[in-house]
């Protein structure tokens, strides 16, 4: 289906519209009950809520157990402790692997989502075969999903030669972005990990994703760096802070001076919403022109038994680790979502207006606020122009 309208449908919850979607664009926008061709195609809306695709800002599809037999949790709880018990077990799950990453970007595809932006491990145990096994899974769904890669040094970056070798060869061969891990805590070197990074991201006109889950003074003081680093390298807007627990720890009015620094410098930030961290100070970051990110992190993998790839359900985390209740802020998790992920994945032009993408995911909800608290099913999701979930069903 190359051309078809999209009939009787409520972007955001408002007045009734047909889209006339035609080669995976969103082509025109009229009031419902326009009158059509009698040869054009028409899919029933039903009057449903219509929001964008949703944008997961913060992935791993690489390494998920999804659709393998359970996999107990183990290993130690920490970072370092999950580092070590990925890279002594993945090898018995397959992962990376093809399958495993397909099987991920389907269930974001179920659950309306149809950008993503993913962290792909980068060591010196499996290359950059992972990334390569994701753009073997995004084929397969004939690009259904859209996704930017972040090459990331799971393992660290300086304490294992040869990793940073990696990080600029995927750098060359189409990574979005290279990442970093903890530069304090894992490499024990933050100044050198961040130089380091900070060169290939110059040189090769990259961006910079880095993992941070330093808390307090440690994480803070990885921050300022990161700042002055990315005035220098004149990279603003190209360096994102992934997770950043310490933000929400400081002192109020050290905080207020970290969130202005960070506007000034252009860098945004991602979060997973963990029910156990420190809130943001979200309306402070918006104000400064922090971007904010939602992500749903790892999906059932060796760091975690948790997750399904529904970004709603993280939105209505976020929302409720931050206390919201307005219907406005309620609106506003959602909108992370959907309108404020899509600069993390280059999306110029994105939403339900002509000339953007069609993606399109369709709610029995009454407004967007309803759609936040109960996250109901996705009766319609269309990418690219393609029906790929219909009554709920998956169908690619």
């Amino acid at each position: 289906m190359t051309s078809f309208l999209l009939a009787d449908v409520r972007p955001w919850g408002g007045a009734p519209v047909d889209l006339a979607i035609a080669d995976g664009v969103i082509t025109d926008i009229t009031p419902a009950g326009r009158q059509t061709a009698a040869d054009q195609q028409v899919v029933d809306g039903r009057g449903l809520l219509a929001l964008p695709g949703f944008v997961n800002a913060h992935a791993h599809v690489d390494k998920s157990w999804w659709g393998q037999p359970w996999v107990s949790y183990g290993g130690e709880p920490t970072t370092q402790g999950r580092i070590a018990h990925e890279r002594a077990e993945r090898d018995k799950y397959g992962i990376p692997s093809v399958a495993g990453a397909t099987a991920v970007l389907r269930e974001f595809l179920r659950h309306g989502t149809t950008a993503t932006r993913t962290h792909v491990d980068v060591d010196l145990g499996v290359g950059l075969q992972g990334i390569a096994n994701v753009r073997e899974a995004v084929d397969a769904l004939d690009g259904a999903v859209e996704v930017e890669i972040v090459a990331f040094p799971q393992d660290g970056v300086l304490r294992r030669p040869g990793v940073l070798e990696l990080l600029d060869k995927a750098a060359t061969e189409g990574a979005t972005s290279i990442g970093g891990l903890d530069p304090a805590s894992i490499d024990r070197d933050p100044v050198g990990q961040l130089d380091a990074l900070f060169e290939i991201a110059a040189r090769r006109e990259v961006g910079i994703d880095i993992h941070l889950h330093d808390r307090g003074d440690l994480g803070a003081f990885q921050y300022e760096l990161i700042v002055e680093r990315t005035k220098q390298a004149g990279l603003g807007g190209k360096v994102n802070v992934s997770h950043g627990f310490a933000l929400g720890e400081l002192p109020e009015q050290r905080r207020a001076e970290m969130v202005d620094q960070l506007g000034e410098a252009g860098i945004s930030w991602t979060t997973v919403a963990p029910i156990n961290s420190a809130p943001l100070p979200w309306r402070e970051m918006r104000t400064a022109g922090v971007a904010v990110g939602l992500g749903t992190d790892g999906i059932r993998d060796l760091w975690s038994p948790y997750g399904d790839g529904d970004l709603l359900q993280v939105a209505r985390q976020f929302a409720r680790l931050h206390g919201l209740r307005a219907d406005e802020d309620l609106t506003y998790a959602i909108e992370l979502a959907t309108t404020y992920g899509a600069p993390f994945v280059h999306r110029e032009n994105y939403g339900l207006t002509p000339g953007a993408r069609a993606d399109v995911v369709l709610l029995d909800a009454e407004n967007v606020p309803d759609v936040l608290v109960r996250a109901p099913r996705r009766e319609l999701v269309i990418a690219g122009g393609q029906v790929v979930v219909r009554d709920g069903e998956l169908r690619v």
